[in-house]
């Protein structure tokens, strides 16, 4: 069974539309947030300590996809359940449900990438083999 991490999130009058209906890109950002958050309540430490120790600066998106079944608007508190639902050699895959209550709003999938700077230019990152350690207490 996958470790699932709950982020919750309160949706504000700034979130939604003119029709008081969240807008779109809003769910990509709390599923990005959320995926950081997973991270963090697993025990991994936040980016800017793992840089230090370990040079990974983070876990850039590659890829992302959602499916929106509900809306949400201003006032309701929603909750995004994350999981790691495959491990490859160095990404991995995210699946985050948004759900109101018992309620889907939202699924998203999103593959990502642990990175560091690339040793030969700085202003470029490179993708690494996830750690073991990352991996274990993240399963």
């Amino acid at each position: 069974m996958n470790k699932t991490v709950v982020y919750e999130v309160n949706v504000m009058f700034g979130d939604c539309d003119p029709a008081g209906i969240v807008f779109f890109p809003n769910f990509s950002k709390w599923m990005d947030a959320s995926s950081l958050n997973f991270f963090v309540k697993c025990g991994v430490p936040p980016w800017r300590e793992l840089v230090k120790t370990t040079g990974i600066i983070g876990t850039p998106l590659l890829e992302i996809n959602t499916k929106f079944m509900r809306p949400a608007t201003y006032g309701e508190t929603l909750q995004i359940h994350t999981s790691v639902i495959e491990w490859r050699d160095k990404v991995f895959m995210h699946k985050h449900v948004v759900m109101r209550g018992d309620e889907v709003l939202c699924e998203g999938t999103e593959t990502r990438a642990f990175c560091m700077r690339h040793p030969d230019n700085p202003d470029r990152i490179k993708a690494i083999p996830v750690p073991q350690d990352i991996k274990t207490k993240c399963s």
